[in-house]
């Protein structure tokens, strides 16, 4: 591995944020080309959990969705150069890894996958052909959703510069912040009175600095992604929910009319589109397997898996906001459940839980 001038085997680097930023694109033009940022919205008077740790119910977007224990600044985190495995020359595909919810927290992304292998101590893609899947919800929360989703897009390309892939889904988050770029403060039928776009944006953990920085080669990103997909008998999608079905019979159809419905711009079926994939829970209780199974026999697959839920949420092991410490719920690793049919890939960053990176298959 290249060593930074002055740098001994032994030395130690530490990963700073200007590290992991990418040049300057050049802007696409399209829906966005003249977007603005929408007016200043205030976060709505009732901030209650949306749903309690044992409710079967989805949670309604105009309600607070998780509560988030105050990690304080970015953490800085220290990297041995000597730690970070070299990649091993193989036939085939690579080695497939998934990961979880990011939610803006860029530092403990980059220490997740420097672990794995997967990037060098400068950040760099370093896992040669391996394959590389993010499970959605890159902002909101977290100091630097920007700064996750530049990462992600650089590291796309320099793995399949490669001969790898490095790939991503769409979350309900990135539906969240597309929807209060495009529409702002316009009303949106929710279902339970009038709600927009912004004020759900802002409630369930929106970041003005990302806001501030968003650009029109990340909407036109975020726009894209799938929301679905079949790899190595793995079925992945972001949500624990059904509502997929409700898209397409297969997952062609699903992804593409995901993106026919993001493309016609409506606000109220944007908002429709959002409200289900916020749904979840849907493999945790009495009939979750039955549940899994239905998505697996429309879309293919051995076992899904997926982000959304932190796993703290699914265990009933909830961290309470109010921790002096800091202290959340302890996470090791992946959760494994549905009659061992579904993982759930949410360690619970945003509780001070833990960013998870997951090279499938799973042992049991």
């Amino acid at each position: 591995m290249t060593q930074g001038a002055g740098q001994g085997p032994e030395a130690v680097r530490t990963a700073t944020l200007r590290d992991f930023r990418v040049p300057a694109y050049v802007h696409e033009t399209g829906p966005y080309a003249q977007s603005t940022p929408p007016g200043g919205g205030t976060r709505p008077a009732e901030e209650s959990p949306a749903y309690s740790a044992d409710s079967s119910e989805a949670y309604t977007p105009t309600q607070r969705d998780l509560p988030v224990i105050n990690r304080g600044d970015t953490l800085q985190v220290a990297v041995d150069p000597a730690a970070v495995a070299a990649p091993q020359p193989i036939d085939g595909p690579g080695p497939l890894y998934v990961v979880g919810d990011v939610h803006g927290y860029l530092d403990q992304l980059v220490a997740a996958l420097q672990e794995q292998g997967l990037i060098d101590a400068a950040g760099n893609w370093s896992a040669g052909t391996a394959r590389l899947w993010f499970l959605g919800d890159f902002t909101d929360r977290g100091p630097d959703g920007i700064g996750v989703i530049d990462l992600v897009m650089r590291l796309s390309a320099e793995a399949a510069a490669a001969g790898g892939y490095c790939k991503a889904l769409m979350g309900n988050h990135e539906l969240l912040l597309l929807g209060a770029k495009r529409f702002g403060d316009t009303p949106v039928n929710s279902g339970a009175g009038t709600a927009t776009f912004q004020a759900a944006w802002l409630l369930n953990g929106g970041q003005k600095t990302d806001m501030d920085r968003l650009q029109d080669h990340h909407l036109q990103w975020m726009a894209r992604l799938d929301a679905m997909e079949l790899v190595d008998g793995h079925l992945l999608v972001h949500s624990d929910t059904t509502a997929y079905l409700d898209y397409g019979d297969s997952i062609e159809a699903v992804n593409d009319t995901v993106r026919e419905t993001l493309t016609r711009n409506d606000a109220d079926e944007c908002w429709d589109l959002f409200r289900k994939f916020t749904k979840r829970f849907a493999f945790r209780d009495d009939g979750g397997a039955e549940a899994v199974r239905e998505l697996l026999g429309a879309y293919g697959g051995a076992r899904i898996v997926h982000g959304h839920s932190p796993i703290p949420y699914l265990l009933g092991e909830v961290g309470s906001e109010d921790d002096e410490d800091g202290a959340g719920p302890v996470v090791e690793g992946p959760h494994l459940y549905a009659d061992g049919l579904a993982i759930a890939m949410d360690g619970g960053v945003t509780m001070a839980g833990k960013l998870l990176v997951q090279q499938l298959p799973l042992d049991t």
